[in-house]
């Protein structure tokens, strides 16, 4: 069986980077970063540049970061879904939270995510934080979402990203943008081919830190996870928006129990490499700032710790109202 770990490729090139010194490689994304600045000011593109429909293409306006709702997001037809604040998380994470990091050697390596992730049954980890010897962080997250199917969550991926007003009901405490590569939430097609190999651009705080995340999205079944009918699996490279720089992986397994389904959440950081930078969504991020900071591509425990609280509220928030959501706005869509 193939893992995720095998297909390191986002675009042209993309390198694994275990082996690369921390000095080397802060020095390397740090020019990088640099040279996407710079070409942002001047007003070069490149290939990768975004469609002008998102907005963010350089030389373009971009759309600005900000916290809570602003007036205008009040005439949005969803807008009868803003909370202004997120809901706690549920007692697993709670609990989790509360405790300490797990033991280094009971944390599984990335290379078995596909064995964790079966369609059935339960792993000794299911809540938890921690980091390996090898220097991998890990979160694990189990969020209970009664009325939800997996259907839903693909509907969502594929939806929400387009406009921050859409990403904030999902964690309103913490979200502050939210763009795409390539808009496809209105083409005509399935609701896991809008977000599959799509990249969501997203600003958002863990913890008291901000982040401004690339997240490329992944066909799980070509990175070795399975996925039966009336399961889904949302896979996804994270990376940062502004330096070319990937961070890790993240897996979302939702399979339906009894009155609905249940989300098995999975985190692996500082699992490195390069990709080809998006110098459109870089100006922007850049634009919006804080400018990158090469500290925030080595992650320390206490950003596990604030992805697991993060994850956990953010799941439990929105599945709450999900249903309702999608039989307003999913319309007659293919799944």
């Amino acid at each position: 069986m193939r893992t995720i770990w095998r297909l390191e490729r986002r675009s042209t090139y993309t390198q694994p980077m275990l082996s690369m010194g921390r000095r080397q490689f802060l020095v390397s994304a740090a020019t990088a970063a640099g040279a996407i600045a710079g070409g942002a000011v001047a007003g070069t593109a490149s290939a990768d540049t975004p469609p002008s429909s998102t907005g963010s293409a350089v030389g373009q306006n971009c759309t600005v970061r900000y916290q809570g709702y602003r007036t205008e997001d009040y005439a949005k037809p969803y807008a009868k879904y803003f909370k202004t604040r997120t809901d706690p998380p549920q007692q697993g994470v709670a609990d989790a939270f509360a405790g300490p990091p797990l033991p280094a050697g009971s944390i599984p390596p990335f290379e078995q995510i596909a064995a964790d992730l079966k369609p059935s049954g339960y792993s000794p980890i299911e809540f938890g934080y921690g980091q390996r010897s090898d220097g991998v962080l890990f979160v694990a997250v189990l969020t209970t979402m009664p009325r939800n199917t997996a259907a839903m969550w693909d509907w969502w991926f594929g939806w929400h990203s387009n406009e921050s007003a859409k990403y904030k009901l999902w964690h309103p405490d913490a979200h502050e943008y939210a763009g795409l590569k390539t808009d496809l939430t209105s083409a005509p097609i399935t609701d896991r081919a809008r977000y599959v190999g799509n990249i969501s651009y997203v600003d958002e705080y863990i913890g008291p830190k901000l982040q401004q995340l690339g997240i490329a999205f992944r066909d799980p079944r070509s990175v070795g996870l399975t996925v039966p009918d009336g399961h889904t699996i949302i896979a996804g490279r994270v990376g940062s928006s502004i330096a070319p720089v990937d961070l890790g992986w993240l897996a979302h397994q939702v399979r339906p129990v009894s009155g609905g389904v249940e989300m098995r959440s999975r985190f692996y950081l500082n699992i490195r490499g390069l990709h080809v930078p998006d110098l459109g969504q870089a100006a922007c991020a850049i634009g919006r700032g804080p400018a990158v900071d090469p500290g925030d591509l080595f992650l320390g425990v206490d950003v596990a710790r604030n992805l697991l609280l993060h994850c956990g509220q953010e799941m439990n928030h929105l599945s709450r109202f999900l249903p309702e959501l999608y039989r307003e706005f999913s319309g007659a869509r293919a799944t």
